[in-house]
């Protein structure tokens, strides 16, 4: 006599009707996910921007011939390193950079405190961009996280953090108009990253910013 075979429960997961269940299930908490994200975050482009260090000028103390230059154009220098021969003086470098610029014109007369050299320190680079006051100026804060591209490499993204936003106007002039719309001020910001992880971005080059706000 042969056992009656009792019908397999087919499990809840494999239910056509349930997977649909499920499927929407997850669809809607990703959608949820998402809306819940927007809504707390955002992103402010700042297109009207570009790699920047401050410059250290070198100059003579006092007037005289350049005899000679000791440097060139992107070599990267110590501190204490010569750099020029203006009459019988000997300019210097008081700190360790990369030269940006000399004035390569040998016998010419150089008056006190005129530029001969000009260098920047590589830890002092920063992304420097331009903002309007009036396109999200009041949700930058310090601290922020930052993605920003450099023209010279295209899509690449490179990771920084704003460090600072200006506390005057780029134009701090006042202009006067007979319009009644009042001129709209910019407003200089910063952001830090690891020069070290980038050593290809260089003084000088476009680029674009995109701040991670909340």
């Amino acid at each position: 006599m042969h056992e009656e075979q009792k019908p397999k429960k087919e499990s809840m997961f494999k239910k056509p009707g349930t997977q649909s269940i499920i499927g929407v299930a997850l669809v809607a908490i990703l959608l949820g996910g998402f809306l819940y994200w927007q809504s707390n975050h955002g992103t402010l482009l700042i297109e009207n921007s570009e790699i920047s260090a401050p410059l250290i000028n070198l100059s003579a103390n006092t007037a005289g011939t350049l005899n000679a230059l000791y440097v060139h154009e992107g070599d990267v220098i110590p501190a204490n390193t010569p750099v020029a021969l203006v009459g019988a003086g000997t300019i210097t470098s008081k700190q360790s950079g990369i030269v940006v610029s000399v004035q390569n014109s040998i016998g010419t007369f150089f008056a006190p405190g005129q530029t001969i050299v000009s260098m920047v320190h590589p830890e002092d680079l920063r992304v420097v961009g331009a903002i309007d006051e009036n396109k999200g100026l009041d949700q930058l804060k310090p601290g922020q996280p930052v993605l920003f591209t450099v023209d010279t490499f295209g899509s690449k993204t490179y990771v920084g953090s704003l460090e600072s936003i200006s506390q005057t106007s780029v134009d701090t002039g006042v202009i006067f108009s007979i319009s009644d719309k009042r001129p709209t001020k910019k407003f200089d910001v910063k952001v830090r990253f690891n020069v070290a992880d980038y050593p290809e971005l260089k003084n000088g080059m476009s680029a674009k910013i995109t701040v991670y706000i909340k």
